[in-house]
């Protein structure tokens, strides 16, 4: 005769965390199936028929039967599996730690994971695990530029409360010009794309001359005007504004964010807007044009048309320019600005608030260097 299985009794508590373990979607399968065959076992049905119900073989079903009486809900858990012990313990993973933040090789400005396993005595594959596992890149760096202008706090939340709040009656226009785009060509035909093989060109090209965009984004609805001229000075940029006045139906205000740029503050430029009432000009902080939705729109034209296009002359770059803005203007789709005001100012403040505690963290560890200490 066999064992006699294991009689079950729940409590109302653990009835209802079994219940949960069983239905819940992201509870793990095989804990799933424990809950559902102790829910069983607790009906009185018997194991060869809970096996059946569940999937499981009798042989598992009665050791999880028999765990769940011993050690309750505990027992369905996985156990720790065996495994090798640690090679390097918690001083080591710290001294690594150390050494990538705080020190530099003799030979390089920053750590490589050979040069780090050498200098710290592992593997390089225990380097990056241990970098890996406190998000460790130095191989990686990136540029930031904080501004210096004293309005930077007034200028931010003017532009802003324009993306976020348009004035009534008025289109809100974001103004620059690219310059300097070059027409060209590759010095030998392009491979076109094939199956298994990408589009492979020259590293090498000839140059056909360069133009100037000079494009308005409407914030609001996405549409641009924009002009190409061969050079990018203050007569051209007001041939410019004369064709946004044109393009702008009368009984609207103009608001104009440009940056400071000194093309757009000449007398003939000043003189020009203070004579037409209607237009308002917002000036960004310098070294931020990052608040500028232009931007955008030249980092898009230039990823899909203009850097991977073969232009034989300053007239095909201009037609490739112009088709571009006729499919934008097609179907324009505006920028979706999603920060306040008071959302970016904070950021830039815990910026600057980290910045500062490390600079005062390097200057305290060389004085203590300095010192010998």
């Amino acid at each position: 005769m066999g064992k006699t299985a294991v009689a079950i009794d729940l409590t109302a508590s653990e009835r209802r965390e079994l219940e949960s373990l069983a239905s819940r979607r992201k509870t793990a399968q095989g804990l799933a199936q424990r809950a559902r065959i102790v829910l069983l076992a607790a009906e009185g049905v018997e194991n060869k028929d809970v096996s059946l119900r569940v999937g499981a073989a009798p042989n598992t079903v009665g050791k999880w039967r028999r765990r769940f009486a011993e050690r309750r809900i505990d027992g369905l858990l996985d156990e720790p599996r065996p495994g090798a012990p640690r090679q390097i313990g918690d001083d080591d993973v710290a001294e690594v730690i150390r050494q990538t933040l705080e020190t530099t090789p003799r030979d390089a400005t920053h750590w490589s994971l050979r040069s780090m396993a050498r200098a710290a005595g592992f593997a390089p594959s225990t380097i990056h695990r241990i970098w890996k596992a406190f998000n460790l890149q130095p191989h990686r760096t990136e540029t930031f530029k904080l501004s210096a202008d004293p309005l930077f706090v007034e200028k931010v939340r003017d532009i802003v409360g324009l993306y976020l709040s348009p004035p009534e009656r008025a289109v809100v226009l974001c103004v620059d010009e690219k310059s300097q785009i070059q027409a060209l060509d590759r010095t030998q035909p392009m491979l076109p794309l094939r199956p298994g093989q990408v589009e492979r060109r020259t590293h090498d090209y000839t140059r056909h001359g360069t133009l100037s965009l000079f494009a308005a984004l409407d914030a609001a609805t996405g549409a641009v005007i924009g002009r190409c001229y061969p050079r990018h000075r203050a007569r051209e940029f007001l041939s410019f504004l004369r064709a946004i006045e044109r393009n702008v139906p009368r009984g609207l205000d103009v608001h104009l964010i440009m940056d400071n740029y000194a093309t757009h503050k000449t007398p003939a430029i000043r003189k020009w807007l203070g004579a037409r009432p209607r237009w308002h000009v917002h000036f960004t902080p310098t070294a931020s044009s990052w608040v500028n939705q232009v931007e955008r729109f030249f980092a898009a034209i230039t990823e899909k048309q203009i850097r991977r296009g073969v232009h034989r002359s300053t007239a095909e770059l201009e037609t490739a320019i112009r088709a571009y803005l006729d499919a934008v203007n097609a179907d324009p789709k505006p920028f979706r600005w999603t920060k306040s005001a008071d959302d970016i100012l904070a950021a830039v403040k815990r910026f600057c608030l980290r910045t500062c505690d490390i600079l005062s963290a390097q200057t305290e560890i060389a004085a203590i260097s300095e010192s010998g200490h």
